[in-house]
């Protein structure tokens, strides 16, 4: 099988539809299609951008048409989130809506809710779609996560999982208790793993939040040290120290197949990660382009295979 896997959209609907028809897709019968591929989604279909509910319909009628597979991304989790009631504190829900906690969930989510708010059938008919995507794809020569590959969060996750790997309703409550089993597996799969920076360290991200800690590149099986293996601006990444981080935090993929993952807000040319690992996330939602890769089952990734639109 040929598969087309494609970066996080957020709304950007006119890069999706440059980026398919540059794939050769075409619309026939109401969804995208391809005589000899398939496309393949690695989530965050909403927020920031233009046009949300074109975006996830795009991708919704092609995975109904059998022209595409999608998975959830942290986008899609948080979403399900602020809809959900939060069943142990009547009237707040589980990303919650009020404070200073809720102006910014709104904030980050305001783009999505602008388009769904007003129509609750329609809300409530997106949620439940965003509910039916797996959190992860794993196929004889090829794997899609959003933000890790993590096998043992896999392994502990997935008996509580649909058997397509599905979250419910139920676990929704459970992951996102922070301190839970399943918010910790769950926030690895679709955020990426974080380490406390050393010596009381601290940065500021790219929404000009205060972090103290720092996602890695899980991904790299040969960095062991902070400097390394820090997801951060490459000024500061350069201060840290040359301390070598335990094994168990950075879970090194085990190469045993190609993997795709958005999430990280690459730019520059696309590149790959590894000859294994290759991030489809180019930064879509602002300036960047919408990414994809041209996979046709291939052992060892090749940079000539990326595709860009936008």
């Amino acid at each position: 099988m040929a598969y087309d896997i494609i970066g996080d959209i957020h709304g950007q609907a006119d890069k999706l539809k440059a980026l398919l028809a540059q794939l050769g897709y075409r619309e026939l019968r109401g969804a995208y299609r391809h005589p000899d591929r398939t496309a393949m989604f690695v989530g965050d279909f909403i927020d920031r951008g233009p046009r949300q509910l074109e975006s996830v319909m795009t991708v919704r009628r092609m995975v109904d048409a059998g022209s595409a597979q999608a998975i959830m991304g942290n986008h899609e989790f948080n979403a399900i989130a602020w809809h959900c009631p939060d069943p142990d504190l009547p009237g707040e829900y589980l990303r919650p809506h009020g404070g200073e906690l809720g102006r910014k969930n709104r904030s980050q989510h305001a783009a999505f809710l602008a388009e769904v708010e007003g129509d609750p059938p329609l809300h409530r008919e997106v949620i439940d779609w965003f509910l039916a995507l797996p959190l992860w794809i794993d196929l004889p020569g090829v794997r899609v996560v959003h933000a890790c590959w993590h096998d043992g969060y896999m392994s502990e996750i997935r008996p509580h999982l649909t058997p397509d790997l599905r979250l419910t309703r139920e676990l929704m409550v459970s992951a996102s208790r922070s301190g839970r089993m399943e918010f910790r597996t769950v926030e690895g799969l679709t955020k990426g793993l974080e380490i406390a920076l050393p010596d009381g360290r601290t940065f500021h991200d790219k929404d000009g939040h205060l972090r103290r800690d720092v996602r890695i590149r899980w991904w790299d099986t040969l960095a062991t040290t902070y400097r390394d293996l820090a997801l951060m601006p490459e000024d500061l990444r350069q201060l840290l120290p040359e301390i070598a981080v335990a094994r168990d935090a950075r879970s090194p993929y085990d190469n045993a197949k190609p993997v795709f993952f958005g999430h990280y807000w690459m730019t520059g040319q696309p590149t790959l990660q590894s000859p294994t690992a290759a991030c489809l996330d180019y930064s879509a939602a602002k300036e960047g382009p919408l990414v994809a890769y041209r996979w046709d089952g291939e052992p060892t990734l090749s940079n000539a295979n990326f595709v860009s639109a936008g």
